[in-house]
């Protein structure tokens, strides 16, 4: 493996997490590392090309990460935001008052708002120390507050990751089988504290000795399923096809494909669900085609404080990400393809990161309490009392 240096762009430079070959292997995929005093990211913007860990020392380097994409995926992204919030106590000599850790933490759940994993962290960290209590803590113990809070994360989401993916064995044939099945974007270890959900499921399917074919899809414009997702699966050794996003609907009519699976960044009350921009023609495509359609999600997706999709506030990312390769670096920080352009200068582009799929659309959801299925307010009440 290669280890590069690479800077997060504020006042303080980080260093490259250097580990050799034989330590990789026993601890396994693993894109979030915390060494008590540093927080070590895998740099998600550089793969499958180069393997890079960033060392994020403060609050400002978590929120660049999350901002530009270094970490990406709701859980992964909820549990740097809570290292985050521990990096900058650590760093303070004396306790913040009220209103300057209420800006920091506004701060950082600003730096990607489609996620509702990462506005439910910083409301817990939060609760903890509410303002008319507020006086009462002092400084280390919101210090050992936090960590507890951050270490806790990174365990609970492992755990509900391989109980959510053994709950959707449920829905496939006990004996092993061929199974055919589509996904979206990157759901698996690198978007997680490890396993993954959708792509958690499709581990776990393997496990259970089934015979898989994945169609991944390359998900424009970011190219996680390109990068991410095709990486996991031959790391995995599972049998996969990488396809255009726009090929979906030619792979449902020419072969039999035994379900869609997808992940979540938030899910309103009526089920409706926030993921990676794509996902929702597809579960028309899957609709159309008899194919089922599932949602891999933990319980930390789900926000019954809006009532539908509509309410799910989506996230617009730069346009150069549609009108060019650009934005993905090499080792040095420089562009690929030279610039990558793929559009004519001056080209107008929309980059909504996300879209919302109707409940209607989708056969079931698979969380760790169980599969709601008809997806609908008073099943997912039910499920999550």
């Amino acid at each position: 493996m290669i280890f590069q240096s690479h800077y997060f762009k504020s006042k303080n430079r980080v260093s490259t997490f250097r580990v050799g070959k034989k330590k990789m292997q026993e601890s396994g995929l693993k894109p979030i590392l915390w060494t008590n005093k540093e927080l070590i990211l895998l740099d998600q913007r550089v793969l499958p090309g180069i393997t890079s860990y960033l060392t994020a020392k403060t609050l400002e380097d978590c929120i660049f990460a999350i901002r530009e994409m270094v970490v990406r995926g709701a859980p992964a992204i909820a549990i740097t935001g809570a290292f985050g919030i521990v990096l900058y106590l650590n760093g303070l000599s004396s306790k913040p008052t009220f209103s300057e850790l209420k800006i920091k933490l506004d701060e950082l759940l600003e730096s990607r708002p489609t996620a509702v994993n990462l506005r439910l962290a910083i409301e817990e960290f939060s609760s903890r120390f509410p303002e008319e209590n507020y006086s009462s803590s002092n400084l280390e113990q919101m210090r050992k507050s936090a960590e507890d809070f951050a270490l806790f994360m990174l365990k609970e989401d492992l755990e509900n990751n391989l109980t959510l993916s053994k709950n959707a064995l449920s829905l496939f044939p006990k004996s092993p089988s061929s199974l055919n099945i589509i996904t979206h974007c990157n759901t698996g270890a690198l978007a997680t504290a490890g396993h993954g959900t959708a792509l958690g499921v499709i581990r776990s399917l393997r496990d259970a000795g089934h015979s898989l074919t994945v169609f991944a899809d390359e998900t424009r414009p970011y190219l996680q399923g390109a990068r991410l997702t095709a990486w996991e699966l031959k790391e995995e050794g599972i049998p996969s096809y990488l396809i255009t996003d726009n090929m979906a609907g030619w792979v449902m009519s020419s072969r039999k494909i035994h379900a869609v699976i997808v992940g979540a960044d938030r899910i309103a009350s009526n089920g409706d669900t926030a993921n990676k921009i794509g996902t929702y023609p597809l579960a028309i495509v899957a609709k159309h085609h008899g194919v089922p359609f599932y949602v891999a999600a933990t319980s930390k997706s789900m926000d019954f404080r809006i009532p539908d999709g509509s309410h799910i506030p989506i996230e617009m990312r730069k346009e150069n990400e549609v009108t060019s390769f650009g934005f993905l670096k090499d080792a040095e920080g420089k562009p690929f393809l030279n610039e990558g352009v793929i559009a004519p200068n001056g080209m107008r582009a929309l980059n909504p990161s996300f879209d919302v799929t109707p409940a209607s659309l989708i056969t079931g959801i698979i969380t760790e309490r169980g599969i709601v299925s008809p997806v609908t307010e008073e099943n997912l009440r039910k499920t999550f009392p």
